[in-house]
């Protein structure tokens, strides 16, 4: 087996995890790959130091530690090579990862004896039309339209399958999907829906109204985002928590589910709800 060890620089410790993970891996008899960013940091003996897309394409799985930005980021570095993904965190919840580093001998070791499933997530397609361009973007977790200044409220408008469904004016608005339902879709009001499922979650952010919830929508349909705004230098788009940009007055935000979908690795038919209880009800 080959697997791609990726660990978030940004957070502390990460290096020093990477490398104990490198070092079981190894000692399992699987044959390690990192980024050759990582070399200086990390320098470990018998592990093959090459290009991000040299990686990915040439392992089995990837290997990421750091907490669920981590995890986002590399599936969507990884989404051309359709490669499965096992979270170790090192973050504060690590919602998404599937082993704490105190059991990285076990989980790893599984990994190697390939005696883990694959948990297959949806994700969100997006289209966004403005000043004349479109642009394309993939989301495991969500897609977010909000406004720059707390103290300006935007106006959109939601249509689904091209029929008007919902106005709202407020903070903005989350479309999620399963997977993000546990993240900022649930800190604004939104269910949480079981990951396996596929559909699309639209949450209000702040709803400036007593009679607005959030909606969930079947697999096939095709949401429309509309943006009707006076401060439309500050709405703002953001998928997945990467770079946000801005739109314009009469932008169109368009979201489907994608045929494409990430594999995380998981030991368990029960990962969600367990993580549901431990992390998200602060049990130890």
């Amino acid at each position: 087996m080959k697997a791609y060890v990726v660990p978030n620089a940004q957070r502390p410790h990460t290096m020093q995890v990477a490398v104990q993970a490198a070092e079981i891996l190894l000692r399992h008899g699987c044959m390690v790959y990192m980024d050759l960013s990582c070399k200086e940091q990390t320098n470990c003996k018998d592990v093959i130091y090459a290009e991000v897309s040299e990686c990915c394409e040439k392992v089995d799985a990837i290997i990421t530690v750091g907490g669920d930005g981590s995890i986002l980021h590399s599936a969507m570095v990884s989404l051309p090579y359709n490669k499965p993904i096992l979270g170790i965190n090192v973050g504060r919840c690590g919602f998404l990862a599937t082993c704490e580093p105190d059991q990285m001998e076990e989980a790893l070791a599984r990994v190697v004896r390939g005696e883990y499933q694959l948990d297959a997530r949806a994700l969100l397609q997006i289209s966004v039309s403005d000043k004349g361009k479109t642009l394309e973007y993939f989301a495991l977790n969500d897609v977010i339209i909000r406004n720059g200044r707390v103290q300006h409220a935007i106006d959109v408008a939601i249509c689904c399958d091209d029929i008007p469904v919902q106005n709202y004016r407020g903070d903005g608005v989350i479309i999620a999907t399963p997977t993000g339902s546990t993240a900022y879709s649930m800190s604004a009001g939104g269910p949480i829906l079981d990951a396996r499922l596929r559909a699309l979650v639209l949450t209000p952010i702040c709803p400036h109204s007593l009679q607005t919830s959030a909606m969930v929508f079947s697999a096939d349909r095709h949401l429309q985002v509309m943006l009707d705004c006076s401060y439309p230098e500050e709405v703002l788009v953001t998928c997945d928590g990467r770079t946000s940009f801005t739109l314009d007055v009469g932008a169109k935000v368009d979201v489907t589910l994608s045929d494409k979908h990430i594999e995380l690795i998981s030991f368990s038919n029960a990962d969600q709800f367990q993580a549901i209880d431990k992390k998200l009800r602060n049990r130890n």
